[in-house]
Order: structure tokens, then sequence, then C-alpha cells
């Protein structure tokens, strides 16, 4: 699995050198691809970590007009991540791909700092 080399551009928030996610090549593209479909277009993509399901926490998704006041935004290319600064400690060395199988397609999170998972791999632990 490659990931994108273009240095993430820290927008606001953190020295560049330290970003809590990482896209792929391949989850960037899907990213504007769904992006360019919504009106009006999003300013970017919400990445975060959320109380829930069985195994205490679930990663989210979904499209911002602008970022928050707790947000630090990333640049990836020409797409803008927003990431909250607690959802920020939960994502660190965390990569983000799409990928597409015979059986299903969506985006897939990959994070060294989770301990366990559920059954169905909906949710997880730290």
């Amino acid at each position: 699995m490659a990931t994108a080399t273009v240095t993430p551009e820290v927008v606001v928030g953190a020295p560049a050198s330290t970003t809590p996610v990482t896209l792929t090549p391949a989850a960037i593209t899907k990213v504007r691809e769904i992006m360019a479909t919504q009106t009006p277009v999003p300013a970017g993509l919400r990445i975060g970590v959320v109380g829930g399901g069985c195994s205490g926490f679930q990663y989210s998704m979904s499209f911002e007009n602008q970022s928050g006041m707790m947000d630090k935004v990333y640049k990836f290319e020409d797409l803008k991540v927003f990431v909250d600064a607690t959802s920020a400690m939960y994502l660190s060395n965390c990569t983000v791909d799409y990928v597409e199988t015979l059986e299903a397609a969506g985006f897939k999170f990959e994070n060294a700092a989770v301990k366990s998972t559920c059954g169905c791999g909906s949710s997880f632990s730290v």
C-alpha cells in the first residue's frame, strides 16, 4: 500500500512535520470524486473519532464547509482534511486507504494504536 508522497501542509495548527493521519493516493482520489458530486462542493473532509460501537470508539468521516475553532487543517495535495484535537490523539500514525474488492468497497483505517476491534470491525479500543 502506497501513501501520498506529498508532505501535508499544515494550514492551521501543529508543526508541518507531524500529522495525525495520512491518506493514500487512492483515498484522496475517492474523496475528491465524492466531493465533486456534492452541491455546494465542501471545503474539505473531516476525519474524527467518536464514542460508540461495541468496542468504545468509531471512526467518522464527513464533509465540512469550514474548519472549527479547535481543528487543525492539513492539506494533502489540494484536499483539506480537518481533525479536531481530541481525535488527533486517537489517529496518531493512522493511515486511511480506499479499497475495492469483489465483496465490498470502502475506506479502511489502519491504526497502530488500536488494541482491539469488535467482531464486525466497525469499532475499536485503544
